[in-house]
């Protein structure tokens, strides 16, 4: 399994455009094969912050994600609207067991 967290700041007003872009794009970003998870995080605590988690079969299917118009449109919409570079944070892992 391969995980992305994205960690990015941006002005309080633009904050729900930003959320907005992604609950637009999220259907495609979960329907591309490998895709196991894609969620969209707006801090409780903190007006401008966001978070995005990616949980993909592999790390090849996470970078079919980043060539994809998908990823293009969601940069191209929000990159201009981020205060700060954003932080990816990638990480390779086994799944130990899934509980329900």
């Amino acid at each position: 399994m391969f995980i992305a967290i994205l960690d990015f700041r941006t002005a309080a007003t633009d904050r729900p455009a930003v959320l907005a872009r992604f609950d637009g794009e999220a259907h495609r970003v979960r329907a591309m094969p490998g895709n196991i998870a894609f969620r969209v995080y707006a801090a409780r605590e903190d007006d401008v912050a966001v978070a995005v988690v990616h949980e993909w079969d592999d790390e090849a299917s996470f970078a079919d994600y980043l060539r994809s118009d998908s990823f293009a449109r969601l940069s191209d919409a929000i990159r201009p609207m981020m205060t700060g570079a954003p932080v990816s944070r990638r990480f390779r892992a086994d799944l130990l067991e899934t509980v329900a």
